[in-house]
């Protein structure tokens, strides 16, 4: 079996616990993750001032897709950038379309808001970005910390790096169950 893949779009004011939990996560678990600049491959300032370097300008990523998982880190910063892209938009589309999964973390929910992604879906953000993600009656909202809705993941925060185990079950064939915030993973060989 191939070896899954990721993309994890990296824009300036990204949470960096959103950014690097979920690459480290994933990579454990064995899926080949990209971490992209949104504006290049230049090192990345994050919302804490810690700088990332990733792996690919985000024009590079996107020639070498398509990916099993798109990943949104939040931010507030981070994710007005990802929202006011045209490439995010792109690249989303092309997600949703070919039915891939797509993950938002905290703030990043508002991107899919931005460029239409998901509308109908049940999704969760950080409690300070319900109202702007709400802005339009778009979703449904659940105050649990994770919520998956089809091939929509979202999370509350980044202490909830369930949402990161979620990626990593659902891409490689293991269950995902969530109630509450509360994960069960069922092992399939």
């Amino acid at each position: 079996m191939a070896s899954k893949r990721a993309l994890v779009i990296l824009a300036k004011g990204a949470e960096e616990m959103e950014t690097v939990i979920p690459v480290d996560v994933m990579r454990r678990a064995g899926i080949k993750v990209t971490v992209a600049g949104l504006a290049g491959k230049d090192p990345v300032q994050c919302s804490r001032d810690v700088v990332i370097c990733p792996d690919a300008s985000l024009e590079d990523a996107k020639k070498e897709g398509p990916y099993d998982v798109v990943v949104l880190p939040g931010g507030n910063l981070g994710a007005q950038n990802l929202s006011e892209s045209a490439a995010v938009k792109e690249i989303l589309k092309e997600q949703e379309n070919q039915k891939g999964l797509i993950a938002a973390i905290c703030a990043g929910p508002t991107a899919l808001l931005a460029h239409e992604i998901g509308f109908g879906s049940k999704v969760t953000t950080h409690p300070l970005a319900k109202d702007k993600m709400m802005n339009g009656g778009q979703y449904t909202y659940s105050e649990n910390r994770v919520e998956k809705d089809g091939l929509i993941l979202t999370s509350r925060a980044w202490d909830q790096a369930s949402a990161s185990l979620c990626n990593c079950c659902a891409l490689n064939g293991k269950g995902y169950g969530g109630s509450g915030g509360r994960l069960q993973f069922v092992l399939k060989d």
